[in-house]
């Protein structure tokens, strides 16, 4: 077996795992949604419409120029433009989003299982971070911080743990784009301490390393 023959096994290999990275790409002009499980054919997480009633509305999408509601204990609030409300969305791997700040308003540490995002800064002063996952050998995760103006393009690598910090006394606006049709979202607060039912209060307290009050004060403010 060749030098050249396990390049070429080798490179395929590569190519493979970056085609289900994200979502399939599809296999025709449109799918787009519906909810009908009698209607069509089964198709990346959504079922087709019949081809023959898909209209334009379906690909149409309004109110993304009206601001979020930021009158809430994080200041933020987040519009989204997903396959549930744009169902021609469906199969073509991208989604958008609208980010509305109040001053110093914080758009709170998540991930995005599914999705790599792009944001792109369009009033105000905006800090984007994210942090690497897990590193080898006992080293400490990374912290990636960006001041962002408008015009300014941020990128959050998949998966990985990011938030947006309004940094001004006036609101701000970001827009941001994904590489899913349904990227998903796990706020860390909501994750760690929303659930129901509620992670063992020995794992919160070993993992955090903090007293049981401090748990349950937390619990208490996210159930």
């Amino acid at each position: 077996m060749g030098a050249p023959f396990l390049i070429t096994i080798a490179a395929m290999a590569l190519l493979s795992s970056l085609a289900i990275a994200s979502d399939p790409s599809p296999l025709q002009d449109f799918c787009v949604a519906i909810n009908d499980p009698k209607a069509a054919v089964f198709v990346n997480g959504k079922i087709c419409k019949d081809p023959k009633v898909v209209n334009a509305n379906d690909f149409f999408f309004q109110g993304f120029n009206i601001p979020g509601n930021t009158n809430n204990p994080v200041g933020s609030n987040v519009t989204r433009v997903l396959v549930n409300n744009l169902p021609g969305l469906n199969t073509f791997g991208i989604s958008l989003a609208r980010i509305d700040f109040a001053p110093y308003g914080v758009n709170t540490p998540h991930t995005h299982p599914r999705a790599t995002e792009v944001i792109f800064a369009v009033e105000g002063t905006l800090a984007a971070s994210f942090v690497t996952s897990n590193p080898p050998n006992n080293m400490k995760n990374r912290l990636f911080t960006k001041v962002l103006n408008p015009g300014d393009v941020f990128v959050f690598p998949q998966g990985l743990v990011h938030f947006i910090q309004n940094l001004g006394k006036t609101k701000a606006l970001a827009f941001s784009g994904f590489s899913s049709q349904n990227p998903g979202v796990n706020t860390i607060a909501n994750v760690v301490f929303g659930t129901e039912p509620p992670i063992s209060l020995g794992v919160l307290t070993k993992a955090f390393q903090v007293d049981k009050k401090v748990i349950d004060a937390l619990e208490a403010q996210f159930s």
